[in-house]
């Protein structure tokens, strides 16, 4: 059995029309599914976290990480992609 491999997600910037239809429209082009989704708009801010599942994407993390910035860099956003283990391991500590 293969164990899944997770990602986390954030978007941050202006709210504008396509941010979650853009990011997620590139992850099932590239089958990385979403597993959980939260988001906001404070006063026109907008702010989305995702936890995704990258076990059956053909792509490095490194290049979907880099993907996924140069997309937040398109539309004015800050888009982050990190490692699940990075935040597990900061709570056994």
């Amino acid at each position: 059995m293969k164990v899944m491999k997770k990602a986390i997600i954030t978007v941050v910037g202006k709210d504008t029309v396509g941010i979650i239809a853009k990011t997620s429209a590139y992850l099932a082009k590239n089958k990385i599914n979403i597993l959980d989704i939260s988001q906001t708009v404070v006063q026109d801010y907008f702010n989305m976290m995702m936890i995704v599942d990258i076990t059956g994407c053909c792509k490095s993390f490194e290049d979907v990480a880099a993907d996924l910035g140069e997309i937040g860099v398109s539309m004015g956003l800050k888009i982050r992609c990190q490692k699940s283990e990075i935040f597990e391991k900061m709570h056994r500590v």
